[in-house]
């Protein structure tokens, strides 16, 4: 298992790796609808916390592969058997998402990441043994991640016994958590990983597009949810159009400019710009519960208030918006999206939901998804203008 070439011509997504995502589509997609179960039920905020508990697992796991894969993918029969080891962990917290959601059960949760960071901690050992260049930081990986897991266990066990005390639940899980992402940095000073820029823009991407697909799974079950109400009328019209609207204008935004060259030209910047990712997922998760109860509340009433469910869709676009500005401020020789636009579009799109009484939740999504198309149409009027402009 000897390190890839960081400037290796052609470096793209393997089959292993797509499928390695689809399992993470499973995870996903249950923590989303969780997470608009509770939204609709009027619980958004008190269910807010332990969805971004659940989302942090999902995202590190998927993280930590990312990056693995990226500097010692040698697709062999090892190698594929210890990635499929960390596929069936990620299919166990998935199955353990309810549990933790609606009872605060994280037991099949830290039992499926276990499965997922043991797997990797293998790989990590294997990578130390054969690549004698990488060995510190490769077996620096494995012990932090090996330390973290004992540490895991210990909480599971210290809530099971009632020795934690529930004031204590967030916090713990809260200094595992920058333990964890810590590790990298740590590792890492023993020499850099051999990453591939552009596979790891590509991988990025491509978790992108699976979370923007789950917004319209999301939407989708929303649809079926009013349908079933036999309640179909101008209001769900007007919300499923928005609803995707909103979706392809923040596809674009995102795909604006290519990542890869500007994290080959500021590889010291990877670790802000990764870990600021984290946000944006995140929000593009909580955006398709969001939608989901906005689009399934056209058809018949639920428990939330229109100003709550209109900032259900509104904090994560503004979320979006201010953290997908920042990660591309970071690697970006020239603004994507440009600083006096962008503070402006979030101010607007988090001011549209106190409307909500008035103009209802369906215009207030419609609102959003035009701000965001304006902000596409202005940037890239802008960029054509300083083309031009550059051009004479």
């Amino acid at each position: 298992m000897s390190a890839r070439a960081v400037d290796e011509p052609h470096r793209v997504s393997s089959p292993l790796e797509l499928l390695f995502d689809l399992t993470f589509v499973v995870a996903v997609a249950a923590a989303t609808a969780q997470f608009a179960h509770g939204i609709a039920g009027g619980h958004g905020l008190a269910g807010l916390v332990p969805f971004l508990q659940v989302f942090f697992a999902i995202w590190w796991a998927w993280m930590n592969f990312t990056w693995f894969a990226s500097s010692y993918d040698t697709d062999d029969v090892a190698y594929r058997l210890l990635t499929m080891v960390q596929m069936a962990g990620v299919l166990v917290l998935a199955a353990g998402v309810p549990a933790a959601a609606g009872h605060s059960d994280y037991g099949v949760i830290t039992l499926g990441y276990f499965l997922m960071r043991i797997g990797l901690v293998v790989q990590w050992l294997r990578a130390g043994r054969e690549d004698p260049e990488g060995r510190r930081t490769a077996f620096r990986y494995a012990g932090g991640i090996t330390f973290l897991q004992v540490g895991w266990l210990s909480r599971l066990a210290l809530v099971e016994t009632g020795a934690l005390p529930p004031s204590l639940g967030l916090p713990s899980f809260v200094l595992l958590a920058a333990l964890e992402i810590a590790v990298p940095w740590w590792a890492e000073r023993a020499g850099s990983t051999s990453w591939h820029p552009h596979h790891i823009a590509e991988r990025y991407g491509l978790f992108t597009i699976i979370l923007l697909g789950e917004s319209v799974l999301a939407a989708s079950r929303g649809v079926e949810g009013a349908l079933e109400a036999g309640e179909v009328g101008g209001r769900l019209v007007v919300i499923a159009v928005a609803g995707l609207l909103l979706l392809f204008a923040l596809w674009w935004l995102y795909f604006l400019g290519p990542a890869g060259d500007g994290l080959s030209d500021h590889r010291r910047r990877s670790y802000l710009w990764g870990y600021g990712h984290y946000g944006i997922f995140a929000a593009l998760a909580a955006l398709g519960a969001g939608l989901e109860v906005a689009v399934e509340r056209s058809g018949h009433d639920v428990a939330v208030s229109p100003v709550a469910l209109g900032y259900a869709v509104a904090a994560p676009v503004g979320v979006y918006l201010a953290l997908l500005w920042a990660v591309n401020a970071l690697v970006g020789a020239a603004p994507v999206l440009f600083p006096a636009t962008v503070p402006g579009c979030v101010v607007v799109v988090l001011a549209l939901p106190l409307a909500a009484p008035w103009i209802g939740v369906a215009a207030v999504v419609g609102a959003i998804a035009a701000v965001c198309v304006l902000l596409v149409a202005v940037t890239i009027w802008t960029a054509n203008a300083g083309a031009r402009a550059g051009a004479r």
